[in-house]
């Protein structure tokens, strides 16, 4: 994946538009770009400066192929840290092809997917995981992922990844001190004052390992089961939400037989609904397909809406959301159809339900009716609030599987040493935990010899012209 030569290709997406953009980068872009390039203005190429846009014709022999506009960027001061040309031409899939074509027959290497991206990492211009983060600011579908994406780029989780480090650097120095003179017994740090400085970088490592679960809802979409006994209005409340007709409607018990899925933003974060079928048992094997798909997606969420009717039977409503709940599941007990109530909201049943489930994580109850916009909106506000609320108002947010992975290993390996510390483990044993701690936590930036394969399998997800 990784050359040394100069490399090219398109930055926007395949296929007609107003404009697209062709990128090279390397020692010969300037160069091979003055073969094809005639400025307007009369100019050279060499004498135009850097971080100038301006108007040329692209031409291939005796034949025009366009009209462009050319920016160069001289190296170290371009994205890649290499000399970087971007050429702006007619979106015209045969234009677009025909200039790289033309580059590409004098020596210019198609680029391979996240290339560009590589090569600023490997030239230092951005870390490892802020050059992850170029990737999740293409894919963000929403302005808290874009958000969250963002600031890892600007280098927020990598300062505060680097100062874990120089920490775990300073300690094993210590320790690595003392081994030097330890003929001599002499003792360099107080194994109190140690071990407590290990107690809060781990109390931080878990923080930051904790805001995984955050960081990858937001990131991915916050997964939302709707769940219920048959007409409880599962689908009745999808429609609801997003104002169109997403799935059938009948008062025949079971209508709802596979999962209805789609994505809705509210307040900038993006929630991945999912209508599943009513839950109940039944002798019909395609709606028993349903009820069983419908139970896999709810261990698999992270809020559960469960809608019931004030008719329904308490013990067994409360039975069947125990039996659907997991460890970082979010309830929210819904009766629906108030507006079908003389009464309301029957809120003690609400309250008596939710005392009965307390194992959940922040059970919510609340009653709606679908043909209120006002309870709707209820709804839409507390799903916001349980989202933030896992969170935990850290200040620095993972929402990578590797760096999740990574901060994991780190851990194990500093809860070695601090158990050894307090057992009064040799100072080189304790050493070696502390390298391998210093090791993933530096992998997450790149502060080591990165392996060839993990840099091509990271890179290999970007889109090719980045």
């Amino acid at each position: 994946m990784i050359s040394d030569g100069t490399i090219i290709a398109l930055s926007t997406p395949q296929g007609s538009g107003a404009i697209g953009v062709i990128r090279l980068s390397g020692s010969i872009a300037i160069e091979k770009t003055a073969i094809f390039i005639h400025p307007k203005a009369k100019n050279k190429l060499s004498q135009i400066l850097p971080n100038t846009a301006f108007l040329a014709d692209f031409v291939f022999g005796q034949q025009l192929i366009d009209e462009v506009m050319v920016t160069f960027f001289k190296g170290p001061l371009s994205y890649t840290g290499e000399d970087v040309v971007e050429i702006s031409c007619h979106g015209s899939s045969y234009i677009q092809q025909k200039i790289i074509n033309c580059f590409i027959n004098e020596g210019i290497l198609p680029a391979q997917a996240g290339e560009f991206t590589l090569r600023a990492y490997l030239n230092k211009k951005m870390d490892l995981s802020q050059a992850e983060a170029v990737a999740d600011i293409i894919a963000s579908e929403s302005e808290a992922a874009h958000n969250m994406a963002m600031k890892q780029m600007r280098g927020g989780f990598s300062k505060n990844m680097e100062e874990l480090r120089q920490q775990l650097i300073q300690f094993k120095a210590l320790i690595e001190l003392e081994l030097d003179f330890s003929e001599e017994d002499v003792t360099f740090a107080n194994k109190n004052e140690l071990l407590h400085l290990l107690k809060v970088l781990h109390k931080e490592i878990i923080k930051l390992k904790e805001s995984f679960t955050y960081g990858n809802v937001i990131k991915k979409g916050v997964p939302v089961a709707i769940a219920g006994k048959p007409n409880s209005g599962k689908s009745s409340l999808l429609n609801a939400l997003f104002k169109e007709e997403k799935a059938i409607v009948s008062n025949i018990p079971g209508t709802t037989r596979d999962l209805i899925e789609d994505t809705l933003i509210i307040e900038g974060i993006s929630f991945r609904f999912i209508d599943t079928a009513g839950l109940r048992e039944t002798d019909d094997l395609v709606e028993a397909i349903g009820v069983k798909k419908a139970k896999d997606k709810i261990t698999q969420a992270t809020i559960l809406v469960y809608l019931y009717e004030i008719s329904s039977d308490f013990k067994e409503l409360s039975r069947e959301i125990k039996s659907l709940q997991h460890g970082s599941l979010n309830v929210i007990l819904i009766e629906n159809k108030i507006d079908q109530n003389v009464n309301g909201f029957n809120s003690n049943f609400n309250k008596k339900l939710l005392g009965s489930i307390a194992k959940s994580i922040n059970p919510f109850g609340m009653g709606i009716s679908t043909f209120e916009e006002q309870s709707l909106e209820s709804l839409k506000k507390h799903l916001v609030k349980t989202t933030l609320a896992l969170g935990n108002n850290s200040a620095v947010i993972i929402n990578n599987t590797r760096h999740f992975s990574a901060l994991k290993l780190a851990l194990e390996a500093l809860e070695s040493v601090m158990e050894g510390l307090e057992k009064g483990i040799p100072g080189d044993l304790l050493s070696i935990e502390l390298k391998e701690s210093i090791f993933h936590i530096g992998s997450i930036t790149g502060k080591i010899d990165t392996d060839n394969d993990i840099l091509g399998t990271i890179f290999g997800q970007f889109c090719i012209g980045k």
